[in-house]
């Protein structure tokens, strides 16, 4: 019981975000549904995280300032915009890269057979409007293309903010231990192994403990490792998906094993956009990054042939081969360029 107590701000955070997407995706169980419903259903359930910060900040943190928790949560822009700026900047031209990098690696590796001359599995997925449109297929999709990369990722921020701010604005800070958006009352508990404590300060200014005889004195907080944080929030953004990925979203090939793969990419993509996050102290370069993978992604693999279609368990940015690729770019980002505990 005290663990839960502790962690209560947590589980009212799951409680809203997991509960709020089952809801709206309950139609998706109970009947029929059009592929446009499916991405409609989608788009709506991106907003439930949000909906836990501000279950979290109404309930567990009455009193503080919006503009406090604001901050604290990176929806301003960071301590130092000449940080934030080129990581926005990166996130958006740098997604695509990754997109088409591992495109080329799939099909390196057999795992798709590319049709870029014929697009013949563009062509397919056109179907009859094929026929309607009066451009040729190939500026057509040259024009889908520049869309995805340079306007999709503002349209898609969007919906795309409606999950960030919730995992990687509060849910990671929250796992390593940040102070400001955490309970007051939960501050100075527990410490990490290899972690250097940092002093607590609650809404206005005052520190936790006792200083002198009716003296608060600063409590240590303990901010945890940041690897066991950034694998957690991954596993619980991939699990959130699965009232989607249990109906195959992204590998339907797979049914509902589409929910276990799906998990793993959220752990490596989520490291990544942790990255941004922690780097800027802003939520926004990891909403642009978010955005933009949602834009292009699936983009990429209509550059596949219609007579062998890419297995999408393997290829892309979140097949297998997408995973490898992540994982080193992961890894070095986090080598060259180290990130601090929010403290």
């Amino acid at each position: 019981m005290p663990v839960i107590r502790r962690h209560s701000d947590v589980w009212l955070f799951l409680l809203v975000a997991f509960g709020a997407s089952w809801l709206i995706a309950l139609p998706l169980w109970t009947g029929p549904f059009s592929p446009g419903a499916f991405q409609l259903v989608g788009m709506v359930m991106m907003f439930t995280p949000s909906l836990g910060v501000l279950a979290v900040w109404l309930i567990r943190r009455r009193g503080t300032p919006f503009k406090e928790w604001a901050r604290a949560t990176g929806l301003t822009l960071g301590p130092d915009r000449s940080t934030t700026a080129p990581l926005l900047v990166a996130a958006l031209l740098g997604v695509p890269v990754l997109v088409a990098v591992a495109l080329l690696a799939s099909a390196a590796v057999g795992a798709v057979s590319l049709d870029v001359a014929g697009l013949s599995l563009y062509r397919e997925q056109l179907g009859a409007a094929l026929d309607k449109v009066p451009l040729d297929p190939q500026v057509m999709y040259a024009l889908q293309i520049v869309q995805a990369v340079l306007i999709a990722p503002f349209i898609n921020a969007i919906p795309a903010f409606g999950e960030e701010w919730g995992w990687r604005g509060w849910l990671l800070p929250r796992l390593l231990g940040d102070p400001a958006v955490a309970p007051v009352h939960q501050v100075g508990s527990v410490p990490a192994a290899g972690s250097v404590p940092a002093v607590a300060q609650v809404p206005g200014g005052s520190s936790a403990g006792m200083t002198g005889p009716g003296e608060r004195r600063p409590a240590p907080v303990w901010p945890a490792p940041v690897w066991p944080a950034l694998v957690l929030s991954g596993v619980i953004w991939g699990l959130w998906h699965a009232p989607l990925t249990l109906k195959g979203y992204n590998y339907p090939a797979l049914g509902a094993w589409a929910a276990v793969l799906f998990i793993g990419f959220c752990v490596i993509f989520g490291a990544l956009l942790g990255w941004l996050r922690l780097r800027s102290r802003s939520v926004w370069p990891a909403v642009i990054a978010h955005g933009s993978i949602n834009a292009v992604a699936g983009q990429a693999l209509l550059l596949g042939d219609a007579d062998a279609p890419p297995n999408a368990a393997l290829a892309g940015i979140t097949g297998i081969v997408g995973w490898v690729l992540l994982a080193a770019v992961v890894l070095a980002v986090y080598r060259l360029r180290p990130v601090a505990v929010p403290r």
